[in-house]
């Protein structure tokens, strides 16, 4: 993903941005609400009025979203600047990974308004949208996560840590996108046939296309998460990562129900997202970047009891789990540690199939 040297500037000053934001602005709009003798253990609701009227909230705030929606606009113009588009499919796959490597696009499937009235994440027109909005996703992603994704270690670490080890015969990876969540799977289980499941189709069309060229044999599935049409009580691993903030409560509770279809007895579910941490201050942060960064599900999500909703569909050992990202994944307990800096709350969901 070759750039100009002024694109690259660009990208690089919007990078350096939202690091900024993240480790001095946030500590130091925390440093306010402590001088001022702020109480975390008051929950979110409770805390609003005082955090909005911080000498540096203007600023907090501002730079959230207006550093989100500089970031589109480079990495728009980065992809719109490449002086050729990429080729259709990699070569290197022989013809029985290439039969198992495809991607099974829906035309008659119809997207659901939740999903396409919102620009998510703020990117201009979704992600769903056209085949340039795929690679626009496919760079974008990376910088989002402050650039420490750059070679998706935050999804190896999630399969390295999150999953049991076992010999899984069947995953499903709900809510796929470009398959940066599908391919540590498949690299970590090469026995398992992997299926990777999305709404957008020129995502699944890209995902194809980086699969290959990693000579990974993944199958790709245009379908809601919520009724993919796959085989039933088929899937010893289901997963997703980022997907269930992005739901509306109705969609969520069908994809629970989903995913406790396609589970094999004993099978595994493991979600990736995000959880309150009992901090009323940080969890602020994270209900009001629900509407500053265009993500309208994810505070009615956190409100949710999803431990509840997952138990009434039969799930069994449900609970949630802390995760850092910063190299030691899942914690095994529900508890975050204290940071100075910015950072999304990690959680994995977990459950399993009664046997």
């Amino acid at each position: 993903m070759s750039a100009s040297v002024e694109h690259q500037a660009r990208l690089d000053f919007v990078l350096a941005l939202r690091r900024r934001w993240a480790d001095t602005v946030y500590p130091h709009l925390r440093q306010e609400f402590d001088v001022r003798g702020g109480d975390d253990s008051r929950p979110p609701s409770e805390l609003s009025e005082a955090v909005h009227a911080l000498p540096s909230f203007g600023w907090f705030a501002w730079l959230e979203r207006g550093s989100q929606k500089m970031l589109w606009r480079a990495v728009e113009d980065a992809v719109a600047a490449r002086p050729a588009p990429l080729a259709a499919r990699p070569a290197g796959l022989d013809a029985a990974e290439a039969d198992a490597s495809r991607v099974r696009v829906d035309p008659a499937l119809q997207l659901p308004d939740w999903y396409t009235e919102w620009d998510i994440h703020l990117q201009p027109g979704g992600v769903w949208s056209s085949r340039a909005s795929a690679h626009v996703y496919e760079l974008g992603a990376k910088l989002v996560m402050m650039g420490d994704n750059d070679d998706y270690s935050f999804h190896r670490l999630f399969v390295e840590t999150a999953l049991p080890k076992r010999n899984y015969r069947r995953i499903a990876d709900l809510g796929c996108g470009f398959g940066k969540s599908t391919w540590p799977l498949k690299a970590a289980f090469p026995e398992a046939q992997v299926t990777g499941v999305d709404l957008a189709a020129p995502c699944l069309e890209l995902a194809v296309e980086r699969a290959a060229a990693r000579r990974l044999a993944i199958a790709f599935r245009q379908a809601d998460a919520c009724a993919t049409g796959l085989e039933g009580g088929a899937f010893d691993l289901v997963t997703s990562t980022m997907l269930i903030h992005e739901l509306p409560r109705e969609a969520l509770v069908s994809l629970f129900r989903e995913a406790a279809r396609l589970l094999a007895p004993g099978g595994v579910l493991a979600f990736l997202d995000f959880q309150p941490t009992g901090d009323g201050f940080r969890d602020l942060g994270m209900v009001e970047h629900s509407a500053r960064n265009n993500e309208p599900f994810m505070a009615p999500m956190m409100a949710m009891d999803l431990i509840q909703e997952a138990e009434a569909t039969g799930l069994r050992q449900v609970r949630w789990s802390a995760f850092d990202e910063r190299g030691a994944g899942e914690l095994g307990e529900p508890a975050w540690p204290r940071r100075r800096e910015w950072h999304f709350p990690w959680a994995v969901f977990h459950a399993e199939a009664p046997t």
